[in-house]
């Protein structure tokens, strides 16, 4: 038998009393350890707690200062219900949005909301309200029982028609729209809803530079008239307008900082002399100059979409988290400042943004389904980034880590809004260091 087991078994009464001994010095070391260790835990989980909630105010204190306006899709499997994003948008003061239908759930949850709707009457109904009869039916049906409670101030007739696979449905455009004026104008709702159309930059046969915009021939008969009945109801041209496609389409030859809005040197019009440091403008213009070519020269134009994806499939250059946040970014500084377009630079831009979820049902390549600012859950998508307050624009694609639609009487409301966050984030961090001392 080993020596030090014959020993341990001559005296184990002695043996027993060490260890009982070295137990309580061990229980006593190990007590230490355990309130070192909870106060450690309890200082780490309020770390990352104070992280991600400083995060949350970070990004609530952007978007509150200038969204009011954004696309709220609704292709998704696991969208949260009207009331959850009647909330959300309440939260992020967010006061136009834009819905792809008329969607009775929604249609009433945001009835008395601050909340303004524009409202789409979708292609394939197109046909059927261009009979006055049917477009008044679908006007009582689909409006009248919900304005004004529900702040409608838009009618949508279609969407991206002139370059719908359909072509039968440019031919039902105008009358459908006649159409639905008419209802309006007889149920004594014109003064307060726009009829219009948003439409696709496919419709341009020249873009560039901005003052050779011209539509194409085959949709200029249908144009004119679209145009003249702009003309006549004071109403918008809208336009859905994504700089990532034209940078996704030639990557080598398009400047990644002109269409993010980065700094930049910008291109000059050489038959205008007018300079543009971003792709959106020099769009835009575009647009206006194409309705110039048809003798329209009154028409606002506004931009029904526009975003950038956060993620894509691997032929997708450009989309990315960090872009898309820069992007966002530095339109919301844009907007922040009342801007308008070199051709018109007294009338303010407005834009509303795609989109305010990612919706996972939408077909298309994988960036279809990544253009919102919020997963479906409510969770952020990507952190746009509150630097954008305190900076005047990004200086590179890959810096850190929106309808933006900020009226000129909502500027003082904004920064009091932002001085009140200011106050509770100093609160905030008074009560963390608090708790910091505590444990």
């Amino acid at each position: 038998m080993p020596k030090n087991q014959t020993k341990s078994f001559k005296n184990p009464f002695k043996a027993v009393t060490k260890k009982k001994k070295k137990t309580k010095q061990e229980n006593l070391r190990h007590l230490r350890n355990f309130k070192k260790n909870k106060s450690h835990s309890s200082h780490s989980f309020i770390v990352t707690l104070s992280t991600r909630i400083f995060m949350m105010i970070h990004v609530f204190l952007l978007l509150s200062l200038c969204f009011s306006g954004i696309n709220y899709g609704q292709v998704g499997s696991n969208l949260p219900p009207p009331d959850k994003v009647l909330g959300l948008l309440s939260s992020l003061k967010i006061t136009k949005a834009k819905i792809y239908d008329t969607n009775p759930q929604i249609l009433t949850t945001f009835a008395n909301s601050n909340v303004e709707l524009i409202v789409t009457v979708e292609n394939q109904m197109l046909a059927v309200v261009m009979d006055p009869q049917q477009a008044l039916q679908w006007v009582i049906t689909h409006i009248k029982p919900y304005f004004p409670a529900t702040k409608i101030t838009e009618i949508s007739v279609g969407n991206e028609v002139f370059t719908d696979d359909d072509t039968s449905l440019i031919g039902y455009l105008v009358p459908a729209m006649v159409s639905i004026h008419g209802a309006l104008v007889q149920l004594g709702l014109d003064k307060y809803i726009h009829v219009s159309t948003p439409n696709s930059l496919a419709i341009l046969q020249e873009s560039f530079p901005p003052s050779a915009g011209s539509f194409k021939s085959q949709v200029s008969t249908t144009m004119s008239q679209y145009l003249q009945f702009l003309a006549n109801t004071g109403s918008p041209f809208w336009i859905n307008a994504y700089p990532y496609f034209a940078y996704k389409g030639a990557p080598n030859n398009v400047s990644l900082d002109y269409v993010l809005f980065n700094k930049n040197p910008g291109m000059v019009d050489p038959y205008t002399k007018l300079h543009y440091d971003n792709m959106l403008y020099a769009q835009v213009d575009a647009v206006v100059y194409a309705m110039f070519r048809l003798g329209y020269s009154g028409i606002e134009v506004r931009v029904s979409e526009t975003g950038w994806p956060s993620k894509g499939d691997p032929d997708e250059t450009g989309a990315t988290p960090a872009n898309a946040a820069v992007y966002n970014r530095n339109l919301l500084r844009r907007q922040m400042r009342n801007e308008g377009t070199p051709l018109r630079p007294n009338t303010k831009l407005e834009v509303y943004l795609f989109a305010l979820f990612n919706e996972d049902m939408k077909p298309g390549p994988t960036s279809e389904r990544n253009y919102g600012l919020f997963q479906p859950d409510g969770t952020i998508a990507y952190n746009v980034g509150l630097s954008a307050l305190s900076t005047t624009s990004s200086t590179s694609s890959s810096s850190s880590s929106a309808s933006i639609f900020l009226t000129s009487s909502a500027d003082k409301a904004a920064k009091m809004r932002y001085q009140s966050l200011v106050y509770w984030m100093f609160v905030y961090l008074l009560a963390f260091q608090v708790l910091l001392r505590q444990h």
